[in-house]
């Protein structure tokens, strides 16, 4: 197969126009640039709404790499990082930490 040059796309031109007739070749001509015209709108309309979907992937995985950094700046452990419902990264206190917020030798026994 190669391509289509002067001569074979006058041979198909006549040939439509003995089948459809002088009459019905505008029409149809219209209906295939009215198809066409669909065709690449749908596929426009694809290729953004894939394009758009992969910038939230990046986005996403940008935001998440930054949060890590973050963690691992502060000298957390990846073991006392867990996520809330939302994915959001929650420090838990480390073991043997005063939970309470209070200091030692600061409370009521000390």
């Amino acid at each position: 197969m190669g391509n289509l040059g002067m001569p074979e796309l006058i041979f198909i031109l006549v040939l439509a126009l003995l089948i459809f007739g002088p009459k019905k070749l505008p029409e149809i001509g219209r209906q295939i640039g009215r198809g066409l015209g669909e065709f690449k709108r749908t596929s426009n309309d694809l290729k953004r709404t894939i394009e758009e979907e992969l910038d939230k992937v990046s986005a996403e995985e940008k935001v998440s790499s930054e949060r890590a950094a973050e963690v691992s700046a502060a000298g957390v452990s990846a073991a006392d990082v867990s996520a809330d419902e939302g994915g959001v990264p929650v420090i838990k206190p480390a073991s043997g930490s005063v939970a309470s917020g209070s200091e030692p030798g600061r409370g009521p026994l000390s």
